[in-house]
């Protein structure tokens, strides 16, 4: 009997096909099935991984003994009746973002996972890309001194969506990342948008977010812009960081500028001055981020180990989105996020 881990990826669209794509060549793992309930997806993915069974209905993924690790790929709306299904059939299971669409059915996924005990990982694929963990390094060892803002900006002029706005489509990627570099959750969030192309669709939303110790988050995205940008940058007391995805190889640069205080002075304004040293351009890996991520669940599910975007994760960044989106329909008022319930945190 093979020891690698068998597989089903449930959604073979644009996304789900670099998941099956990856899961194939993946060492420790086999590509059992393959799921979509669009017959001509389905037919083009079986003709491309005839190794793998070939099923319409999630129901067979669920009862098939020979599969540990379901990936979920199929449109957002469907993800918590799914994850659902294969937690409750005792399969271990990874699911794109977001986690789901509503706070209540994230919750209940990670009560089901923790009463089966299986693995719940959500697909916030940035925080497995070699820059982030590079930042997430920098501020845990506090190498650019305390933590103090955040900013980034996912833009670009590309495909609108009609089925969900920028702010649910682009900002589980940005918000995924501030929360796990920040390691807390938001006081609470404010956002602001505009819909130009789509009566009631947003194209662009500005987010804020307000955290416990006096720092505080800004994303902003978009589909509607002539840059393409993937940029964030970290503000610390000591140094400041920029991760931009968009570069080719120099996605990450440490500038050594701040403000320092000196001495005793008469004059408050005399006690700050302006330090600007050395622009610091580290090697980054450039492995591909969303096969780390593959391996990662591969491993998990194998040692039973609790993912590093686990299902709590994924709740924390659909409850901010919940705050944003009912924030965004008041004008922008700011919304309180709420503490996890004891039976999930």
């Amino acid at each position: 009997m093979s020891d690698r881990i068998g597989i089903a990826v449930v959604g073979t669209g644009d996304w789900g096909a670099n998941l099956v794509r990856n899961f194939a060549n993946l060492p420790g793992a086999r590509l059992v099935s393959v799921c979509d309930a669009d017959p001509k997806r389905l037919a083009k993915t079986a003709a491309l991984y005839p190794d793998a069974r070939a099923v319409a209905d999630v129901a067979e993924v669920a009862r098939d003994p020979e599969i540990q690790g379901v990936v979920v790929a199929a449109s957002a709306v469907s993800h918590h009746p799914l994850a659902k299904t294969l937690l409750e059939a005792g399969k271990d299971v990874y699911v794109e973002k977001p986690l789901t669409l509503e706070v209540a059915h994230a919750e209940e996924l990670c009560r089901i996972a923790r009463a089966k005990n299986r693995i719940l990982m959500v697909g916030h694929l940035l925080l497995y890309h070699p820059g982030v963990q590079y930042l997430k390094k920098m501020v845990a060892e506090k190498a650019i001194g305390d933590l103090l803002y955040i900013y980034c900006q996912r833009v670009n002029l590309g495909k609108v969506r009609t089925d969900e706005n920028a702010l649910w489509s682009f900002a589980p990627h940005d918000l995924s990342v501030i929360l796990h570099l920040m390691d807390q959750e938001p006081v609470d969030v404010a956002a602001r948008g505009a819909a130009f192309l789509q009566a009631g669709v947003e194209d662009v939303v500005f987010v804020d977010l307000r955290f416990p110790g006096g720092q505080t988050a800004h994303a902003h995205v978009s589909w509607l812009d002539p840059h393409k940008l993937r940029k964030f940058t970290v503000v610390g007391s000591q140094k400041m960081v920029v991760f931009d995805d968009m570069e080719a190889s120099e996605k990450i640069k440490v500038y050594d500028k701040g403000v320092d205080r000196v001495g005793q002075v008469v004059s408050y304004g005399d006690a700050l001055t302006v330090r600007s040293g050395d622009i610091l351009i580290p090697k980054i890996s450039l492995q591909e981020p969303l096969r780390l991520e593959c391996l990662h669940f591969v491993e998990c599910v194998r040692e039973r180990r609790r993912p590093l975007t686990d299902g709590i994760g994924g709740l924390r960044v659909v409850k901010v989105l919940d705050a944003a989106q009912r924030s965004l329909k008041s004008g922008g008022k700011p919304v309180t996020v709420e503490p996890l319930p004891l039976e999930v945190a």
